[in-house]
């Protein structure tokens, strides 16, 4: 006679279960912490050289140091209070509110240029051109200022010679901030091109061939088919250069040392004095969280003006 049994018809792995419904598993579920046994080195790092020095810069802006950097006593907003009434502060932060447009909007409209002229695949320069127009990415800014501080010699430059002048590059306070921005720009252009000539490729051909059929001429293409197509990648673009032009300091350490006089000094290297020159850490850490907040409200204002102006398709 055929003897059928309910249990006999089940999976294994279901049979399993059922063996060991009754039991209490001890053992721990490698499945579960796996993600986070491969995160843990990442994140120890993240935390060690990130979170854990944001937090002590926090603390030591409220805090009188002494030349070690150790706190020895808590003054709550008082470092605040003092940069807000001191004339170097205030010069620094106008030279860096100045000197960020001079980086930013340049850079992406040079890189805009340059993706533009690569995006014609042009058998033969194509390829020349985009290791060109990249190049500037693989030198380091204390290479880079090396080369520049050649270039910008009054008497033998390079620059002075090609424009018929005798202009003091780094050492006149109406051209010194003009000079390193121009290298700061000249240093950000690869990466900048990179992004934006991948985001014009990855427009697809139908779009630009269709507008073209209807009557679209090159620039209204452009402007009303692949700008649109591109803009979380401008938007990306936007945001990195926020912050590369906030943060400019080896160029300017190594051209013109924050002069002549204050007219190059922004706040990063403005920090960099105050806490490595004048061992006043507690005024250099409020400089770092003033800066920082400088950048965030920056950065909320693009992430507000996303959903008007980007498109992700």
């Amino acid at each position: 006679m055929f003897n059928f049994s309910y249990e006999s018809a089940l999976p294994a792995q279901k049979k399993a279960v059922l063996a060991n419904s009754g039991r209490i598993n001890l053992r721990p579920n490698f499945e579960v912490l796996s993600p986070y046994i491969f995160l843990a080195p990442s994140l120890f790092f993240l935390l060690m050289f990130s979170y854990f020095p944001f937090l002590k810069t926090i603390v030591m802006s409220l805090a009188i140091t002494n030349n070690q950097g150790h706190i020895k006593k808590l003054v709550g907003l008082q470092n605040y209070v003092d940069l807000f009434t001191s004339k170097s502060f205030l010069d620094s932060l106008v030279v860096t509110l100045k000197f960020a447009p001079m980086i930013f909007i340049p850079t992406i409209l040079f890189a805009m240029f340059l993706a533009i002229l690569a995006d014609k695949k042009i058998k033969g320069l194509s390829p020349i051109f985009e290791v060109m127009f990249s190049l500037p990415m693989a030198v380091a800014s204390a290479s880079a200022a090396i080369i520049w501080k050649m270039v910008f010699v009054p008497s033998v430059g390079a620059l002075n010679y090609i424009l018929g002048t005798n202009i003091n590059w780094l050492t006149d306070r109406k051209w010194a901030l003009f000079s390193v921005a121009l290298v700061t720009v000249w240093l950000q252009v690869g990466i900048n091109f990179i992004f934006l000539v991948t985001g014009l490729r990855g427009v697809p051909q139908e779009l630009s061939e269709g507008a073209m059929i209807d009557g679209a001429g090159t620039i209204a293409t452009f402007l009303f088919i692949k700008l649109p197509m591109i803009s979380p990648t401008l938007f990306f673009v936007a945001f990195f250069n926020t912050i590369v032009s906030f943060q400019a300091f080896g160029q300017i350490r190594l051209l013109t040392q924050g002069g002549p006089g204050t007219s190059t000094t922004v706040l990063v290297y403005s920090t960099y004095l105050e806490a490595f020159m004048n061992k006043r850490y507690g005024s250099a850490g409020a400089m770092s969280i003033v800066l920082f907040l400088i950048m965030l409200c920056i950065t909320l204002l693009q992430f507000c003006f996303e959903k008007k102006g980007v498109h992700y398709s």
